[in-house]
């Protein structure tokens, strides 16, 4: 990987773009009913990931992660930021804005934040849930257009730039506006009372023939569900057509460095909040300017979201730095995709929180198509938030099982609730991932190299968690220099 292949007198810049729950509703992932061109066209002048990963199917704890390269667990943003939720990232962490700032490129951001504190993730133009309505800088897509007309507009001719775009679309939005309906698929709709988005021509999905992922119910409540998901899945689209447009009428398309991905699953049973891969896969484009014969390449290799920070430094060639947390020291575990040298056949999950009151801590690893998920709090039902709770396809499947009717889905209730603490599985051959193969013999060896890849990782990264449900980590006094887990003789 070389910059100098962009002409000398031009700048390098990067735009990162981050949908809100998104899945492979898309066609160039192979959903042929959704109509979202502009995404593929954005995928078709790019290397498109098919094996793509957040390490945190959590909104805050996830954008976190991008804008730091660290885990939840090492940056300290463990759950949701907003409300009584209130996590922030640790006040010592560098993240990618503060790094881009004090290296001479001008940051901004437009649309969903939902990251803290400010002094963390500080940019020199901010357009956020922090200062506007959500719905108007993450869901109206002339909003977004106009700002990031403005944005372009005052960059200083000396200077690179770094601008980060989170569209609030399609996150559910029943449990606060719900008069827009499960998605906001009616916001700006023009009917009455709904208001207008000048650039947005509504799409609208038959129930009857949207897609139904394997891994939800297939009933009619599901399927009104993602018709409404797929109306505001192609607003997102062509909001990210106008930021392209912006982009390219402001002569920086061919020396920009373009990101596109989501920040976790979507919000359907058995995806957002869960390390499956159903909550965990995430589309993912880069598309370097500078690699057109790359343009439409289809890459196999495992990437993960924590890699999106080391991306953008190095495009920037800005080394990241020496420091510390807590006294010890901080090292990146993603990798750059621009350099083919660093290809990784492993990523790792680790999930703590989502609300404040979904203590279900995870932590996963996968590598060569096995995944290893450890339930730390298995003993406990798994948890539910807000806005799934009230969606129509949990409902649905409340219902259904309730009243004993009979429940299309690859698991029940008490199966998605109740989990062992060890689960593995072969994407190969289990790609739903219901045949659970931890506690089988022959897989003995298995989980532990795969136990022992994910317990260096949380070392590396100093996981505080790392000797739960068992024992205690004893890191401080006599221990500062020798971590330890002590048991705590509860039987696990």
């Amino acid at each position: 990987f070389c910059l100098a292949s962009l002409n000398s007198a031009v700048l390098p810049n990067a735009l990162v773009l981050v949908a809100d729950d998104l899945g492979f509703e898309l066609n160039c992932y192979g959903n042929n009913v959704i109509n979202t061109p502009n995404i593929d066209d954005l995928a078709n002048k790019g290397v498109i990931y098919n094996n793509a990963y957040t390490t945190v199917s959590s909104c805050s704890p996830s954008r976190s992660t991008i804008l730091t390269g660290l885990p939840q667990h090492q940056n300290g943003m463990y759950g949701l930021h907003n409300g009584y939720h209130h996590f922030n990232s640790f006040d010592g962490v560098k993240s990618l804005p503060l790094l881009l700032h004090a290296n001479g490129v001008r940051t901004g951001i437009i649309g969903k934040k939902h990251v803290a504190p400010e002094a963390v993730y500080p940019f020199d133009f901010a357009e956020t849930e922090e200062n506007n309505s959500i719905l108007q800088v993450g869901r109206n897509i002339t909003k977004i257009k106009e700002l990031t007309r403005q944005f372009f507009l005052d960059q200083p001719k000396n200077e690179s730039f770094f601008l980060y775009i989170g569209f609030h679309d399609p996150h559910r939005c029943g449990h606060t506006h719900p008069q827009y309906g499960e998605f906001c698929e009616k916001f700006g709709n023009r009917d009455s009372g709904m208001g207008d988005i000048p650039d947005w021509k509504p799409d609208i999905y038959d129930p009857n023939y949207v897609i139904v992922p394997p891994f939800v119910q297939d009933t009619p409540a599901s399927r009104k569900d993602i018709s409404a998901q797929y109306t505001t899945i192609s607003r997102l689209d062509q909001g990210v057509g106008l930021v392209i447009n912006e982009l390219k009428k402001a002569g920086f398309l061919d020396s920009t460095l373009i990101l596109f991905t989501s920040d976790n699953g979507i919000p359907f049973p058995n995806g957002r909040t869960n390390l499956y891969g159903s909550g965990t896969a995430e589309p993912f484009f880069l598309s370097n300017p500078i690699q057109e014969h790359k343009f439409g390449e289809v890459n196999q290799e495992y990437v993960s979201l924590l890699d999106i920070t080391p991306t953008v430094l190095d495009w920037f060639r800005i080394s990241y730095p020496e420091f510390k947390l807590f006294g010890r020291e901080v090292q990146l575990t993603g990798k750059s995709l621009l350099r083919e040298n660093t290809k990784s056949n492993v990523v790792f999950g680790s999930q703590s929180l989502h609300e404040i009151t979904m203590y279900y801590p995870m932590r996963s690893v996968l590598q060569n198509n096995l995944r290893l998920i450890e339930n730390l709090n298995y003993l406990m039902p798994f948890s539910i938030d807000q806005d799934f709770y009230l969606s129509l396809s949990f409902q649905d499947i409340l219902n259904r099982t309730q009243t004993g009717t009979d429940l299309p889905w690859i698991k029940t209730l008490k199966q998605y609730y109740y989990r062992p603490r060890l689960e593995l599985f072969n994407l190969t051959a289990d790609p739903q991932e219901t045949n659970n193969l931890a506690y089988a013999p022959e897989y003995t060896n298995t989980v532990s190299t795969l136990r022992g890849l994910l317990m260096q990782w949380q070392n590396v990264t100093w996981d505080p968690w790392r000797c739960s449900p068992g024992g205690v980590l004893q890191d401080s006094g006599a221990y500062k220099f020798n971590p330890t887990c002590m048991s705590l003789l509860n039987g696990l």
